[in-house]
């Protein structure tokens, strides 16, 4: 993949400047390695598209959606194609379940941290 636009990369910082609720909750326990120790990174350029968090190491995309998503079910079904194409496992929360109950998607992106680390060892 080529580096990313610089339009692409001031949208990133401008969704890293506001973000929503469960972005800025769900950051809080991924920064700086909290969750079983993966890095990962918010609002991350890949392609022509911004994910909310990647972890590189983990291959790993989490996104969440807002309501707005209900409406854009076709263009979020190419988004992932790409995304898995280019070797990333995505999983998807709501932000009501960021929100509401946040021990459940930390338990499910673990889950997923560990399980590709047991496939890569």
């Amino acid at each position: 993949m080529r580096a990313p636009s610089a339009k692409l990369r001031n949208r990133a910082r401008e969704l890293r400047t506001n973000q929503t609720d469960a972005e800025r909750k769900l950051w809080r326990a991924l920064r700086g390695g909290q969750l079983a120790g993966a890095k990962f990174r918010r609002q991350q350029p890949i392609g022509p598209y911004i994910v909310d968090f990647c972890c590189w190491e983990h291959r790993l995309v989490i996104e969440l959606d807002g309501g707005q998503h209900a409406d854009e079910v076709e263009h979020d079904e190419t988004r992932t194609a790409f995304l898995e194409s280019n070797g990333l496992r995505v999983i998807r929360f709501w932000n009501n379940t960021v929100l509401q109950s946040f021990a459940v998607v930390l338990e499910v992106i673990h889950d997923a941290v560990s399980k590709r680390r047991e496939e890569v060892h």
